[in-house]
This record gives C-alpha cells, sequence and structure tokens, in this order.
C-alpha cells in the first residue's frame, strides 16, 4: 500500500452508516494514505471533528416509490457532483459503506473507471448495496451469513468483521457487571433516538421499582423528551441519567449491566464486542426488515434476547424481572458474547486491499 494515495469512504444517513466511515477513514490516515468522507448534510452531525476538513457534503435521496421522479432528480444531480469530485480528486479507489448516500459516488466512479468496494453491516443486503454488487470489485461483510447475495456473485465476498472504533475494538472494562441488586439499564434509541422508548419504557420501569428492582437508568432521547421523562422518573424516585447523542458512549457502557437498544448493526456491533448484554427491539419500519433479521441473528449466537416492539408492554417486564431474579440469563449472553471478536477487522481489510490494489 502506497502512502499519500487518495481514497473516497462515500457514507451519509444514519449514525449507523457514518460512525464506521469515520473509523476506517482514520485508520486510513494514521496509515498516511489522504482519506476523504462524501457524506449528505444528515449525516454531518456523526462526525468528529477532527476528520470534518477530510468531508464532501455530496447531498442523495433514496429511492421514493411514491416520488419517483423527484428521487431520481436528486440521484442523477448527486452523480453529476460525485463525477466532478471524483474527477478532480482521481483517488485510487472508493469504498462503499452502504446505504442510499454511497451509490451516486460509487456508481459515478464506475463512469470514470476508479474501482469501488461496498461494504454491508446488517445481516441483509441493503438495497444501494444490491444495486452496486455485480458492479463492485469486491464485497466486504460483517457476517458469513448475509442474506440476500446472488450466488453470481459470491465469489466477490470477503468476510472481514465489522468496522468499529479502535477504542471500542480494544474497550476492556475493569468493573465486572455482575447483577446483585442492581439493574443498571442503557437505554439506547440509535441515532434517531427511539420514540416509543420515550413514550413506553418509563411506565415498565415504574413497574420494576414498585415490584422491589433495583434500577439505575441511563436514557438517550431528544432534548424535547427530556422534561416528561424527568417528570416521570423523579415522581417515582428512580435513579436515572438523561442524555441527548453523544460521541462519549463508552461512558455509560462503563456504567451499566444491561443495555435495551434499536437493532441497528453498528450498535448491536459494539455491544456486542465491548460485552454487554442486550436486549433487542428492532424498528418495524427499517428499511426492508433489516433490524429483525440482525436482531433475530443475534438471538440465534446467544448474543442478545429479541422482544418485539409489538410485544414490549406484554413482554418486557416479565424479562427484566427473570434478569433480576435469575443472574444466569445475563451471564451466559456475556459467555456467548466473549466467543466473538473483531479486532482484526483492520488487518483484514488492509490485507485484502493490498491484494486487490497493490500486488500484480
Amino acid at each position: 500500500m502506497n502512502e499519500n494515495d487518495k481514497i473516497i469512504i462515500a457514507t451519509g444517513g444514519t449514525g449507523g452508516h457514518v460512525m464506521p466511515a469515520v473509523s476506517l477513514a482514520n485508520y486510513f490516515n494514521n496509515k498516511g494514505f489522504i482519506s476523504t468522507l462524501t457524506v449528505d448534510k444528515r449525516g454531518l452531525k456523526f462526525i468528529d471533528g477532527e476528520i470534518i476538513k477530510n468531508t464532501r457534503v455530496i447531498e442523495s435521496s433514496s429511492f421514493d416509490k411514491n416520488k419517483k421522479l423527484n428521487s431520481i432528480f436528486k440521484i442523477v444531480i448527486a452523480i453529476f457532483n460525485s463525477l466532478i469530485f471524483l474527477f478532480k480528486t482521481k483517488p485510487k479507489f472508493i469504498f462503499g459503506m452502504g446505504g442510499y448516500a454511497s451509490f451516486p459516488v460509487c456508481f459515478a466512479g464506475l463512469i470514470l473507471r476508479i474501482p469501488f468496494i461496498i461494504y454491508e453491516s446488517n445481516l441483509s443486503m441493503g438495497k444501494a448495496n444490491r444495486y452496486l454488487m455485480p458492479l463492485a470489485k469486491k464485497i466486504f461483510v460483517s457476517y458469513k451469513d448475509l442474506e440476500g447475495i446472488n450466488k453470481k456473485y459470491e465469489d466477490k465476498i470477503i468476510v472481514v468483521g465489522n468496522i468499529l472504533r479502535e477504542k471500542i475494538l480494544n474497550y476492556s472494562n475493569n468493573l465486572e457487571r455482575e447483577i446483585e441488586n442492581n439493574l443498571n439499564i442503557l437505554v439506547l434509541g440509535g441515532s434517531q433516538a427511539a420514540k416509543i422508548f420515550a413514550e413506553v419504557l418509563p411506565d415498565i420501569f415504574i413497574k420494576c421499582k414498585k415490584n422491589k428492582i433495583n434500577l439505575k437508568i441511563y436514557q438517550q432521547c431528544l432534548e424535547e423528551q427530556k422534561l416528561d421523562l424527568q417528570k416521570k422518573y423523579e415522581s417515582y424516585g428512580i435513579n436515572f441519567e438523561l442524555f441527548s447523542f453523544t460521541f462519549d458512549i463508552l461512558k455509560y457502557y462503563n456504567l451499566s449491566n444491561l443495555v435495551i437498544t434499536r437493532a441497528g448493526a453498528s450498535a448491536l456491533a459494539e455491544l456486542l464486542n465491548c460485552k454487554i448484554p442486550i436486549i433487542s427491539i428492532p424498528l418495524p419500519s427499517s428499511s426492508e426488515n433489516h433490524q429483525l433479521k440482525n436482531a433475530q441473528y443475534f438471538t440465534k449466537k446467544g448474543f442478545s434476547i429479541m422482544v418485539e416492539e409489538k410485544n414490549i408492554k406484554n413482554k418486557l417486564f416479565d424479562l427484566l424481572q427473570s434478569m433480576h431474579k435469575d443472574k444466569s440469563i445475563l451471564n451466559l449472553i456475556k459467555i456467548n458474547q466473549k466467543k466473538h471478536s473483531d479486532k482484526g477487522v483492520f488487518t483484514t481489510i488492509k490485507e485484502e486491499i493490498t491484494k486487490l490494489f497493490y500486488e500484480n
């Protein structure tokens, strides 16, 4: 691999796409490359300040069947803007992180004969990656059990693991998260902060309190949700801390022995690598139900327990009560999680990229 080669990392949308892209950009930059993120305005807030100077905003759109002409127009404009940017930049290759925002950059690369790799972190291939799959040089994936791969392209698949921040991959918490008398629950709603978590979970936590289940709640929420949540928790004497989106999520990982979260690929992968027991509640409206597939896979592997959103009111209290009474439930999840590690992800990516672009 040659230093000072230019690499474009195409990303955008939610934190689940953008934050792994930032990690990858930091890795390449530390190796002497010049990596630039292309991102839409929606994804900008998930980028650390240290990499903002190497960012190019390219607005795009997902394909909306109800607004076909408008969607196509925005995508065509995004491809045109990508062509101009790539022609000026002349990168060695493009790394597409999946999601609608990566599509126009990779497609423009195809037109300019710039090779690209696509990366899929979910357990089912996303729409943008499915369109790009026949054209990609290689397809990097987090898990070998990925659904939605056409058999014609199976030889392109390389399992690299989950692209995560270095501090997550090297995470070590000296505090054993044994449950004694307390459930220290971290509630994560994803980068979009789940509305239903703010509406439904407090009543379940109040029921826990009434049934002598000691709780400490660390809950991610929107700013406009904080006042109502504060009033509810204070009125029932529940120990709590509320926070909005933060880059310092490790602070809360350190304090928790259980996490209730949506089933986005990045969130689940972080918690898996940090060995924190998970209750996953997949977003029912996620694109092509990919969160359900993520949650089902994690449950099958014993990395988490899934509760579907429609069953929160009926099942979540009973599950928390069981976890409080029987410590072996969470301990078993931790044992299963310890069988998995993504520490070698960047080494694998480096080796594969070297084979693709630097070995004749």
